[in-house]
């Protein structure tokens, strides 16, 4: 028998340094664009004007710091790079679909940081199925929730 509550907060604690690093951007971004402005062999930006190198560096500090409040700075560090590049990455994807920076890519959006936080971290802490199973499940609406949020703060121009 699957104990629910103990498999929900087992995945949040361990994701938290992914959640931290994909939300910090949008508090501590802006500035100069990560792909500095450059385009790709298509002619299309390679990420965009939303991915700056600021925001990058803080969500990878801010998701390790959570990591080291957590006990686990190497796994910490590990969820958050991940997540950073799993969030250009999925950037990189958008602006070759033809989605302008900003734009809606559902699960792309929601999934992309995700997925690449547990395969970084995974040789270091790795994560049951019933957990993956969990966070691919969830991780949607939270990051819906919070988009919405940012955006009534007035910390997101768009909230999806």
């Amino acid at each position: 028998m699957i104990d629910l509550t103990a498999l929900i907060m087992k995945s949040l604690w361990y994701i938290l340094p992914s959640y931290v690093a994909n939300m910090s951007p949008v508090i501590f971004g802006g500035g100069k664009p990560l792909d500095m402005g450059k385009n790709f062999l298509d002619g299309k930006r390679l990420l965009g004007d939303h991915k700056t190198v600021k925001g990058f560096v803080s969500g990878i500090l801010m998701g390790t710091l959570m990591g080291c409040l957590q006990g686990r700075s190497v796994a910490g560090f590990l969820l958050s790079l991940g997540a950073m590049l799993g969030d250009s990455f999925g950037s990189f994807i958008k602006r070759r679909m033809g989605i302008e920076a900003g734009g809606s890519a559902p699960l792309l959006d929601q999934e992309g940081f995700l997925i690449a936080s547990i395969l970084l971290a995974y040789p270091v802490e790795p994560l049951d199925l019933g957990s993956i199973l969990f966070l691919i499940a969830v991780t949607p609406a939270l990051h819906k929730g919070t988009n919405v949020i940012a955006h009534r703060l007035g910390l997101k121009g768009v909230d999806h």
